[in-house]
């Protein structure tokens, strides 16, 4: 079994609903109501989305990372 790593991106929304984004997978995403249940779902999307692209196919990481600036307001 070939294991492979992921930059996952978890946001909250306004519902209280956790978003997991894969950068590297242009249009991997998924939403659960706890983190538990999140980890398990972004799996299963990155499952799905290298099935689409072929799991043989190189993915390149193009996450770079995060970023906090501060504003004077």
């Amino acid at each position: 079994m070939v294991k492979r790593r992921f930059t996952v991106i978890i946001e909250k929304d306004e519902d209280g609903k956790y978003i997991a984004i894969v950068p590297a997978l242009p249009g991997c995403h998924t939403q659960a109501d706890n983190l538990n249940d999140l980890d398990t779902r972004i799996q299963e999307a990155i499952k799905l989305c290298l099935g689409v692209q072929g799991a043989k196919e190189t993915v390149p990481e193009t996450f770079v990372g995060v970023h906090e600036i501060e504003v004077a307001l």
